[in-house]
């Protein structure tokens, strides 16, 4: 495996930074292999834009830092208008479908949608979007394996909520695999 680049971008309050910190727990803890994170926010504590960086390889990290994303989530609008100018031409994006209009990507980006804040709402809890994501972006990407999401998932969030955020996975993690079995 090659180094990959990833980057989370949505809204202060979507939980973007703990997608990131889930990836690359998934990536380190329980997949053997390194990863770092570094990450971006305005001072606003909801509302601001933020983002997650994580770098992924099978070798130690020499740089930890992310330019060129080979994959990136885009959770609101304004992320995607900020960050979609540094995706790779080949890279592939992830958005959430609902809040976020595709235009003037780089030639050769793989779009996959999902309504991560309609699953989470169908659940009853909105702030478990993220964790869609989390499920959608490990059956997309491969990056990382799903056994070592879930155990991150659960190893990240309040023992409490655990049942509820496998739940937000397993609805991300299926509209991943039945989107890729209709391109295949």
């Amino acid at each position: 495996m090659a180094v990959t680049e990833i980057k989370f971008g949505g809204l202060g309050g979507q939980g973007v930074i703990l997608a990131g910190i889930i990836v690359g727990k998934s990536a380190a803890l329980y997949d053997n292999k390194y990863s770092c994170l570094t990450q971006a926010f305005g001072p606003e504590a909801r509302g601001s834009a933020c983002s997650a960086q994580v770098v992924v390889d099978s070798s130690p990290i020499l740089y930890p830092y992310v330019h060129n994303p080979h994959m990136m989530v885009a959770m609101s609008q304004d992320a995607f208008n900020k960050f979609s100018p540094e995706l790779r031409p080949d890279g592939i994006l992830l958005i959430e479908e609902d809040l976020v209009k595709v235009s003037n990507l780089p030639p050769g980006v793989k779009v996959y949608g999902v309504p991560a804040t309609r699953y989470a709402e169908e659940l009853g809890r909105k702030m478990v979007l993220n964790i869609v994501m989390v499920g959608f972006f490990t059956a997309i990407t491969g990056i990382v394996s799903e056994k070592a999401a879930r155990e991150a998932v659960a190893d990240s969030v309040p023992p409490a909520t655990i049942d509820l955020n496998m739940k937000a996975f397993d609805k991300g993690f299926k509209h991943g695999k039945d989107l890729l079995a209709k391109k295949a």
